[in-house]
């Protein structure tokens, strides 16, 4: 900058005459005022540029630094992602040996139903062109029999699509087979996962190694993390990484001082990731619905800039106008206003009825939305199923419904057990964020009160302010995990939303010096300096971790990579293989829907249903052909399998002879219950119906059973029976 001192040639001259004292006072005067201008200019330029005004060598060198500690952090979460990529490749092809396998007996693995979205990944590979097979699968009567249906919206086919077009005009057909592809590119979405969990744990931490001990937490709880290890095709598989980068450009958007040009970055990732989110994933607007009640409480507090809230509101209000959602934009103008009167209504006051006034509008919602549903005034009847589940889930109501009791008896519906948790606390991961969320959350608590009582907050608050909860991005998270927390307390098919971000949230709090000063605030600590001592433990504290981790879990990671592990079903291969040899390929197989996945995937022949349990009108067809678990005679058997068009059906050993509690989830039992075929006395179940189970009775090849079904494969676990067209009667 200017120097206001005269150059040193004209101190060396003598003090001029009085006559001239006057020019020299005048000139030094504009000297200082045109440098006094151009300080100005320069502070304004800067401050338009958003950036600070002309550094000083010292800045240059902060800058410098932090220019190295942004490489080296994306640096260290790209490589994160990568390596736990590679990993699952490794591990996946040890535990299948998916290389050495034939064509078949890959397939195979796809377990349970979701086998079926690979082969709709298979079918549009086949199509004569792309545009062809997206014609043909939005009006598919080949897959499920008597019906059309478009799979593309029914099934969230969406991955598939992108999937086989990449698989396309890649050119990969010369370099890669299509599986190897199709798993590439899950596997490739779960380093993304793990990148963006990464990013979020630094973001708020403001250190790359809570990005890497979020990353170490995660890859230890994989069991409770994810479900890519068993279930590739799976919808969550696609659709989490997604819903990670949004949660990580929604962690980067509230921040209160982030760059405008950042900002919007931040903004646009968001929005194109929870549309692919939503697109992908049949449950994710519920995932998303609950995402923006933390949203809503973070503003009902006043905890984030009310600008951030009006400019989403804004601009989701135009990404859905791109969209199409035409009734959306008739009465989004109405919605907004109406939102922003009930904000500044639930602003007004004092503290006490500040709060009132939130829990009622709560309340009212809630209730109101409820009492809609049962009145049918709001149109429920794609998921009049899910609310009868809801009331027998929280004993509401009893039921004997087939369909409602099946789902109640769902592993990822279930209640958590403890095995759960003592996962999370031998990985230390549960202690630690219970430490952390107690801490966030009566900071949080106590910038509420602030808040409520009219006082304002600090936009930037300093690091010896020990201020963590008036950070809104952290007092996001803690509503983000309380609430996810809470869901996955009641279903623990929610922990694979909830355990990823506990192992963020809990890596950011170990890490934080702001969350450490905010503790040795509350204690008052005077021997030692709060912030030297918080910037200690925040180093000192990962480091620990990390190093007990690393010696605890690494040799078990590299022992399951070395362990060559067997997954070999004989009888399903078998199976498999006769149905894609012998069967007619127009023979349409009815049995579980589980099995009918992967008849479908394998073999291509119609089913009667799908391993769907969104869709009532399939729930229904599966409870129909449940029916041959039953106490039902032959006649009615043919009967339901002849109005699903059914030529052959699957009845499956394991189904039929299940052992366990009488009082469980065998499928024989909800069919008893549902049928009206049990009765109890005194904690007893007895069972009453004039015929015997028809699993049971068909394999004894007596009339009238041979009558109605002919047997045409057996093996140990599996018997298939022709439907016959013609009925013999046969004594």
């Amino acid at each position: 900058m200017c120097n206001p001192r005269p150059p040193p040639l004209v101190r060396l001259i003598s003090p001029s005459p009085a006559c001239c004292q006057g020019e020299m006072t005048e000139l030094r005067h504009r000297r200082e005022a045109t440098c006094g201008e151009s300080d100005d200019i320069l502070s304004k330029a800067s401050a338009e540029l958003g950036s600070s005004p002309v550094p000083l060598p010292e800045d240059k060198a902060v800058l410098v630094q932090r220019l190295v500690k942004l490489l080296f952090g994306c640096l260290a979460a790209v490589t994160c992602g990568m390596m736990y990529a590679v990993y699952l490749s490794i591990y996946h092809e040890k535990k299948f040996w998916f290389s050495s396998r034939q064509e078949l007996e890959r397939e195979i693995t796809f377990q349970g139903g979701n086998g079926l979205y690979y082969y709709y990944y298979k079918h549009m590979l086949k199509a004569p062109s792309f545009e062809k097979g997206i014609y043909e699968l939005t009006r598919d009567n080949r897959t499920v029999s008597a019906l059309t249906i478009n799979a593309v919206e029914q099934l969230f086919l969406y991955p598939e699509l992108v999937t086989s077009f990449l698989y396309r005009v890649t050119g990969s057909q010369d370099v890669i087979e299509p599986v190897y592809f199709y798993i590439g590119v899950v596997f490739g979405l779960q380093a993304i996962y793990v990148t963006a969990l990464f990013v979020s744990s630094w973001v708020m931490s403001g250190t790359w190694v809570a990005g890497m001990l979020a990353v170490a937490w995660y890859i230890i709880n994989r069991p409770d993390t994810t479900k890519v290890d068993y279930a590739i095709p799976l919808r969550d598989n696609w659709a989490l990484p997604y819903f990670s980068c949004q949660v990580a450009a929604l962690t980067g958007f509230l921040r209160n001082n982030i760059h405008s040009s950042m900002e919007m970055f931040c903004y646009l990732l968001m929005s194109a990731s929870t549309f692919t989110f939503i697109l992908i994933w049949e449950h994710g607007h519920y995932v998303v619905f609950v995402q923006g009640l933390a949203l809503f409480l973070l503003d009902c507090f006043d905890l984030v800039q009310p600008r951030k809230v009006a400019y989403a509101i804004i601009k989701k209000r135009k990404h859905n106008s791109q969209l199409g959602f035409k009734l959306f934009i008739e009465f989004s103008k109405d919605i907004v206003s109406s939102t922003q009167h009930i904000l500044h209504n639930l602003k007004v006051g004092p503290p006490l009825a500040r709060l009132m006034k939130i829990l009622l509008h709560f309340y009212l919602v809630f209730t109101i939305g409820i009492t809609f549903s049962y009145l049918k005034i709001i149109p429920v009847r794609e998921s009049d199923h899910i609310l009868k589940f809801l009331e027998a889930k929280f004993g509401l109501n009893s039921t004997t419904d087939f369909v409602t009791n099946l789902l109640l008896c769902q592993d990822d519906l279930q209640s958590p057990g403890q095995d759960f948790f003592l996962r999370l606390t031998q990985a230390s991961v549960l202690p630690f964020y219970l430490l952390v969320l107690l801490v966030c959350l009566l900071s949080a608590l106590q910038a509420i009160y602030c808040r409520l009582s009219g006082q304002p907050l600090k936009s930037s608050p300093r690091l010896e302010d020990g201020l963590i909860g008036q950070q809104p991005e952290v007092v996001y998270h803690v509503f983000h995990t309380l609430l996810f927390g809470g869901l996955a307390m009641l279903f623990v098919g929610m922990k694979y939303l909830w355990t990823p971000y506990v192992c963020m949230f809990t890596a950011f709090g170990v890490c934080s010096p702001e969350l450490w000063v905010t503790v040795f605030k509350w204690l008052r600590l005077k021997s030692v300096h709060p912030v030297v001592l918080a910037l200690i433990l925040s180093t000192a504290v990962p480091t620990i971790i990390g190093f007990s981790l690393w010696r605890e879990y690494f040799p078990r990671l590299i022992t399951e990579l070395s362990e060559l592990q067997e997954f070999y079903d004989p009888d399903t291969v078998e199976l498999m293989n006769w149905i894609k040899t012998q069967a007619p390929m127009a023979a349409v197989f009815a049995g579980s829907p589980q099995l009918l996945g992967s008849v479908k995937l394998c073999s291509g022949c119609s089913v009667t249903s799908l391993p769907l349990y969104t869709d009532s009108t399939l729930l229904r067809r599966s409870e129909s052909i449940y029916q041959v678990y039953a106490l039902r005679s032959a006649e009615d058997i043919y009967k339901i399998l002849t109005s699903y068009q059914a030529s052959h059906v699957i009845i499956e050993e394991a189904v039929c002879s299940e052992l366990g509690p009488p009082k469980g989830c065998r499928i024989k039992d909800l069919l008893d219950i549902s049928n009206g075929h049990v009765v109890y006395e005194k904690g007893e179940m007895y069972a009453f119906s004039k015929y015997a189970r028809f699993c049971q009775e068909i394999k004894m090849n007596y009339s009238p059973y041979i009558n109605y079904f002919t047997r045409v494969f057996w093996n140990r676990s599996y018997h298939i029976y022709k439907v016959n067209a013609v009925v013999s009667f046969q004594y």
